[in-house]
């Protein structure tokens, strides 16, 4: 995957997940192309290394696996941000091992959906206020293959009810997740100059998934050569946030840089979508409005 070698300068582009791996990449390049960036994440002081080493760019703190965190840190962005050009939602995780965060919420399901729906709904306003004074807004997402192996339920979005399988099969219903409310977004914000895209990075030789013994296997048998690098992974994030044109209808699950990927039947459920949109919204005690 290659880049393009356009501007972006003028632009107020937030990433979460920006403290390592692709976040952090993509977070550098797109300050080199003249952004003002944001970069979001866990680790305060990587965080704000990464921030250091970018022109124009700040830091925020915040722990998806806290919902009072993200409600937070929207606060904090809308109090210093008057305009969002880019939110790229790239924080999220696998976890081999079952847990469930300060909320109640199992973890994968919170940091990979509940989080980054809460904190793009909270950003919202903004970024209606940012397109309509004539500035195109993208939403990115970073979605995953493993979307293909999840099986969401609404009836037990916190995987209660069924085996943990390492959590590979909890991630690949939360990657749903995020391409089901790509789509629901994409909708509901039809008309308005946002648009909205998910994409798989590949697999990434990151710190991403430490803990799962079949990542480790998988890099050990490959020599550490299986993936791709955080540089390379970074590229379709970059390419979506820095298009000129809508490089496809609003919506659009892009594997790396060529869009409508592969996915489960259950991820272009637009009825689903809207239930889930609904559901997440209840679970948040929050209610968006269309207009």
């Amino acid at each position: 995957m290659t880049l393009s070698p356009r501007t972006m300068t003028g632009a107020t582009v937030v990433i979460t997940g920006a403290s390592s791996g692709i976040g952090r990449a993509a977070a550098e390049e797109i300050g080199r192309r003249g952004a003002r960036v944001t970069v979001l994440g866990r680790n305060a002081e990587r965080t704000r290394g990464v921030a250091a080493s970018i022109t124009n760019a700040e830091a925020f703190v915040a722990d998806f696996a806290s919902l009072t965190d993200v409600r937070r840190v929207a606060g904090e962005l809308l109090d210093s941000l008057d305009r969002i050009d880019v939110l790229a939602n790239n924080a999220g995780g696998l976890f081999p091992r079952r847990s469930l965060t300060v909320d109640g919420h199992e973890t994968t399901f919170q940091v990979n959906h509940l989080a980054p729906f809460l904190l793009t709904n909270l950003l919202l306003p903004r970024l209606r206020e940012t397109a309509a004074a004539g500035h195109p807004v993208t939403v990115v997402s970073t979605g995953s293959v493993a979307n293909r192996w999840g099986r969401l339920r609404l009836d037990d979005l916190d995987s209660r009810a069924r085996p943990w399988l390492g959590g590979w099969q909890a991630y690949g219903s939360a990657k749903t997740a995020v391409l089901l409310s790509t789509r629901e977004l994409a909708r509901r914000t039809d008309g308005s100059g946002i648009t909205a895209y998910a994409f798989h990075p590949g697999f990434v030789t990151s710190s991403f998934g430490a803990d799962s013994w079949m990542l480790r296997l998988g890099s050990a048998l490959g020599n550490g050569g299986l993936g791709i690098t955080p540089e390379a992974g970074a590229v379709p994030l970059i390419e979506l946030a820095s298009a000129s044109e809508p490089p496809a209808p609003s919506g659009t699950y892009f594997d790396g840089l060529v869009p409508n990927g592969r996915t489960s039947k259950a991820a272009r459920d637009d009825s689903l979508a809207a239930r889930l949109w609904t559901r997440s919204e209840e679970l948040l005690g929050i209610e968006v409005s269309t207009d």
